[in-house]
């Protein structure tokens, strides 16, 4: 099991104004105060929260209109590469796609490849006349005979050699021939999976001689048994298209590197941008070809925005949709198996059906934390705290979920080092420590120090026994480690996630979905106070796509979400205290600090010999 990632926990006004997009509010902030410090802060509204889907509404009603070539619309270039590899006469017509390697996009591509490719005139190979033990091979005369192709497209997901090369039987002193799939496509293209060939190397070197020769050897089986009779080789035409994923390609380019580099190179796109109305209805009409292909009816109108908002959560953007095929059957088929029809009720209820029966790991951790086995606060202030959100990911488990994590930080007078405490531990992971030391270079600069920082430090996260990594959870380290250090506590109502650099600047992370649901429901099962929330790095607003229930929330101002661009915006937000002010008696959490660190150099210095702090009054004059 895996944590990664954390987020902070803020605080606001009960029934505060929802926002419109984009638009900054002025939020009154208390924190037991007598006056009420006024801040500025990005909260987003609920619209923000899903892919905006109504500014495509008169798209699904366009779906119908017209017959287009769907593929086309969204796989440009694997259809340029097959039709490259169709008009292909010379050397090795050799077309490697990256794409997966299952049935469902070996089919696709083959059909594809069928409707580009012209049909040939003549037909190929022969016909092979047994007399006795004599074996002679007559021209291709009639298409009917299994050893004459007719320029045709096969696939096949896995193929062993006597499928894929034929066999030479004997059967009561009778000998038959018997074609494999080669046979079938010759003068045509065969569509085969890398890993098939990279699993059965001797297969790929009969294969490619083949091809390389043009002509196919009749071998034996067993090298120690020879063939019964000699069988002259078959004349051989045939164009090859073989299909993996980025590692089977890499290998494929170790063992064979003058072949990949002369092959012809494209990708099967798994996701496509969306940016206008027409690349909407392009998605859409793949998706409902995929639909109708595979014998499902066709998708109602209301169906697509439960899809796109599903999509986007797989995508994990709001402007890139899926093109899996495999993806898209899933939820159609469960849809279809919930009511027979492609509607948004049965999507709906596919949806929620999946996600309840997948979520018992998750429901059995939650209640740790409600029944208070793993200690999570959401309500008070606590110094050197912050609630972290981690994205658990367990082996065997089909989807990853969030939760919160209690970060804490505790300071000491020292020699100035920071403590990683998971790092220490040997649970920590580079990424995770990688986050660490940035937060701190940003924080040391911040200070403008002259000399060491007379404080050390201790962070971790708290009831963690497994590997932390990831650095999403260093804004909130960071908090954590400024309110500890500046003895202001925060406000555990409120979560953070976001990772910094050394300029402070937030930068987005991953699992975002899952972990401002897993807060939300923490604070949901404890009861909503309107005053919980979570803080999220602006540039992944376009990654949301919540569940409705956090949506209605925020909708009714009974939770809120905030994204900010800089570490010092959070600040405000879960101490009440901004970060830096220009006033120049102003109270702030970083002329604390200072004001500490002063303090603290000043008691050492009392209990110095007095010849040194002679010299220390010197040096500061």
């Amino acid at each position: 099991m895996q944590q990664g990632k954390g987020v902070d926990c803020l605080r606001v006004i009960q029934n505060h104004a929802v926002l419109n997009k984009g638009l900054s509010c002025i939020i009154p902030l208390f924190f037991n105060q007598p006056n009420a410090i006024i801040l500025t802060s990005s909260q987003l509204s609920w619209q923000d929260l899903q892919p905006n889907i109504t500014e495509y509404a008169s798209v699904f009603s366009r779906i119908e209109e017209e017959e287009t070539d769907s593929l086309a619309a969204v796989q440009p270039r694997l259809l340029n590469a097959l039709a490259y590899l169709a008009s292909q006469t010379d050397g090795f017509p050799l077309l490697l796609v990256c794409s997966q390697e299952n049935s469902d996009y070996l089919a696709l591509i083959a059909r594809q490849m069928a409707r580009i490719a012209d049909q040939p005139a003549g037909l190929f190979g022969g016909h092979y006349h047994l007399i006795a033990d004599n074996v002679t091979l007559q021209p291709p005369g009639d298409a009917s005979h299994p050893f004459t192709g007719r320029g045709e497209v096969h696939f096949a997901e896995w193929i062993e050699n006597d499928q894929l090369f034929g066999c030479v039987r004997l059967h009561r002193d009778r000998l038959q021939l018997e074609p494999g799939l080669i046979h079938r496509a010759n003068g045509g293209t065969l569509v085969l999976s890398l890993r098939t060939l990279q699993a059965q190397p001797l297969l790929w070197l009969r294969l490619k001689r083949a091809i390389q020769l043009g002509r196919l050897e009749w071998q034996s089986p067993d090298e120690r048994h020879p063939l019964p009779v000699s069988i002259p080789p078959l004349p051989l035409s045939l164009k090859l298209v073989l299909c993996g994923d980025r590692d089977a390609l890499a290998t494929f380019q170790e063992s064979d590197p003058e072949l990949h580099e002369l092959a012809t190179y494209t990708e099967f796109e798994e996701n496509m941008q969306v940016v206008d109305e027409e690349d909407m209805l392009a998605w859409c009409r793949w998706a409902q070809d995929v639909a109708l292909q595979a014998d499902l009816p066709a998708p109602q109108a209301d169906f697509w925005p439960p899809l796109i908002r599903e999509a986007v959560r797989y995508t994990g953007d709001q402007e890139v949709l899926p093109l899996c095929p495999r993806w898209l059957l899933r939820q159609m088929r469960e849809a279809v198996m919930q009511e027979a029809t492609l509607s948004e009720a049965a999507l709906t209820s596919a949806l929620e059906a999946r996600t309840w029966r997948e979520a018992f790991l998750a429901e059995r951790m939650r209640d740790e934390i409600l029944l208070k086995q793993i200690l999570i606060e959401t309500e008070g202030e606590v110094v050197g705290q912050i609630n972290g959100l981690s994205v658990v990911e367990f082996p065997g488990h089909p989807r990853p979920w969030g939760e919160p994590s209690r970060i804490t930080c505790v300071v000491h007078p020292g020699d100035g080092e920071f403590t990683d405490v998971e790092r220490k531990a040997e649970l920590g992971g580079n990424i995770h420590a990688k986050g660490m030391m940035i937060m701190q270079a940003y924080l040391i600069a911040e200070l403008e120090l002259d000399q060491q920082l007379p404080f050390s430090a201790s962070l971790v996260f708290e009831q963690s026994y497994s590997e932390v990594d990831g650095d999403s959870a260093s804004l909130a380290e960071l908090c954590a480690l400024i309110s500890a250090l500046a003895n202001q506590p925060i406000n555990q109502q409120i979560a953070v996630t976001g990772s910094v650099d050394q300029f402070g600047n937030v930068q987005p992370v991953g699992g975002l979905n899952e972990k401002i649901e897993g807060f939300f429901t923490i604070c949901n099962e404890r009861e909503l106070t309107g005053q919980q929330g979570v803080i999220i790095p602006m540039s992944n607003v376009r990654h949301l796509s919540l569940s409705q229930e956090v949506v209605d929330a925020v909708e009714q101002g009974r939770f809120h979400i905030w994204a900010i661009d800089r570490a010092e915006e959070a600040l405000p937000l879960l101490t009440g205290v901004v970060w830096r002010s220009e006033e120049e008696n102003a109270d702030d959490l970083l002329r604390r600090i200072q004001d500490r660190i002063a303090q603290l150099n000043q008691q050492e210095a009392s209990h110095r010999p007095w010849p040194l702090r002679w010299l220390n009054w010197f040096n500061q004059r």
